[in-house]
C-alpha cells in the first residue's frame, strides 16, 4: 500500500525529474547552436582569410580593384560589388575604379562611421554596379587609409533581406578595413 503523502513524493519527484529533462533537453539544444555557430565563424574566418591573400599575392597595383571585386563576390557569393577611388596617383587615373565621383558621394564616404547596410536608398554609388536596377539591399562601406577617406565599396543584392540596417556591421567594417589597405596602393606615396 502506498500512502497518499508517498504518492505526493513520488508525483513530486516525478515533475522535478521532468523538469531536469527539459532543462537538459534546452541545454542540449543551446550546445548544437553555438557549435553550428562557430562552424559558420570558422567557414567565414576561411573565405576572409582566401580573399586577405588573393589581395596580398596581387604584386601589380592595377590589378587589385579587380582581384578586390572578383574575389570578394566569389569568397561571400555577393551578387554585384563595385568599387570607387578618388585622389590616385596619376599612374592609377584610368582605371574604372578611378572614374569620377560627385563631392556628394565623396562626402556621404567620408561621414559614414560604419558600413551603411539597408534598403536601395537611390544612392549615386548604385549606379556604379553592373545591373542597379536590381538591388534591393546595400552595404555601403567606406574605404580609408590611415589618413582619410578615399573611397567607396558597395555591395548590392536582389535579396532585400541580405543587408539589413540591423544586421552586425563587424564583419564588414573588417571588410572595408582590408579593402582600404589594399588599395591605399593606388595612392601617391605622401598620401598613403
Amino acid at each position: 500500500l502506498t500512502s497518499p503523502h508517498g504518492q505526493r513524493a513520488v508525483s513530486l519527484q516525478e515533475r522535478q525529474m521532468e523538469m531536469l529533462r527539459e532543462r537538459i533537453k534546452g541545454l542540449e539544444m543551446k550546445i548544437v547552436e553555438m557549435i553550428r555557430n562557430s562552424q559558420e565563424n570558422v567557414a567565414i574566418a576561411d573565405r576572409l582569410h582566401r580573399w586577405t591573400r588573393a589581395l596580398l599575392l596581387t604584386a601589380d597595383p592595377a590589378a587589385l580593384p579587380a582581384v578586390l571585386v572578383g574575389d570578394l563576390k566569389h569568397q561571400f557569393l555577393i551578387p554585384q560589388a563595385a568599387i570607387r577611388v578618388w585622389g590616385v596617383d596619376p599612374a592609377h587615373a584610368a582605371l574604372p575604379c578611378a572614374a569620377p565621383v560627385s563631392d556628394d558621394a565623396k562626402s556621404f564616404a567620408d561621414s559614414l562611421a560604419m558600413p551603411y547596410c539597408g534598403v536601395n536608398a537611390g544612392f549615386e554609388a548604385i549606379k556604379w554596379l553592373d545591373d542597379a536596377g536590381t538591388v534591393a539591399s546595400v552595404a555601403l562601406i567606406p574605404l580609408r587609409s590611415t589618413k582619410a577617406t578615399f573611397g567607396l565599396l558597395v555591395l548590392g543584392s536582389p535579396d532585400p533581406t541580405r543587408y539589413a540596417a540591423e544586421m552586425g556591421t563587424e564583419f564588414l567594417m573588417r571588410i572595408g578595413e582590408i579593402a582600404g589597405a589594399a588599395l591605399s596602393r593606388l595612392l601617391p606615396a605622401a598620401r598613403g
